[in-house]
């Protein structure tokens, strides 16, 4: 076959996705993702380090989009509504790969390797969020708290779009839902310090 064959990519991604929710995520190999896509297995190292991470494509797109959305918030924007109109601006994304995302979940829910993967993505996403939010003058440990906070409400909030019934609500709404929980609780994003109280 040609060295690179049109569509490759997202064959490789179909592909493998099949194969994970027909045999499971341990019982497939890089081979058969490879035949199943009508390529060769070199083509498959060529556009993927290995079979986990061909459902974490666009992972670095994502964690990006998000800390440029915090970074261009209005000034005076509160660190929790930035993060969410961040989370809010990845509604798009989720919208186009619906199928594909709810597809994905729960392939990740069923195989351990990759919740132990999904779990990396989602704290390199929070550095990211808490190196955005030091940058529009937020101090630690607010930063790390607010960005902690942020994809807290992003796990719970994508678990209820994946959950729900049709017509699905927009993973934004979701999202927006687990934030407005954590406000009611007190959670505002204001700078605090650690170790002080009644006999601080």
């Amino acid at each position: 076959m040609g060295r690179w064959e049109p569509g490759a990519r997202g064959r490789l991604l179909e592909a493998a996705l099949e194969l994970y929710e027909e045999r499971g995520f341990e019982g497939t190999t890089t081979a058969e993702i490879a035949e199943r896509a009508g390529v060769t297995e070199r083509t498959f190292f060529r556009h993927f380090a290995d079979k986990r991470e061909v459902l974490f494509d666009g992972s670095a797109d994502l964690e990006g989009t998000l800390a440029e959305a915090v970074a261009s918030a209005p000034p005076g924007t509160a660190p929790l509504d930035a993060v969410g109109d961040a989370f809010a601006a990845l509604d798009a994304f989720f919208e186009e790969r619906r199928a594909f995302s709810l597809r994905r979940a729960a392939v990740v829910a069923a195989a351990p390797r990759l919740q132990e993967r999904e779990l990396l993505k989602l704290a390199s996403m929070r550095d990211s969020l808490a190196a955005a939010l030091r940058g529009r003058g937020l101090a630690e440990p607010a930063a790390s708290m607010v960005a902690e906070a942020g994809i807290g409400a992003f796990r719970i909030g994508f678990e209820a779009w994946v959950a729900a019934a049709e017509p699905r609500p927009p993973l934004a709404d979701c999202v927006r839902q687990a934030l407005d929980a954590l406000r009611e609780h007190g959670l505002s994003g204001r700078p605090v310090r650690i170790g002080t109280g009644p006999h601080g």
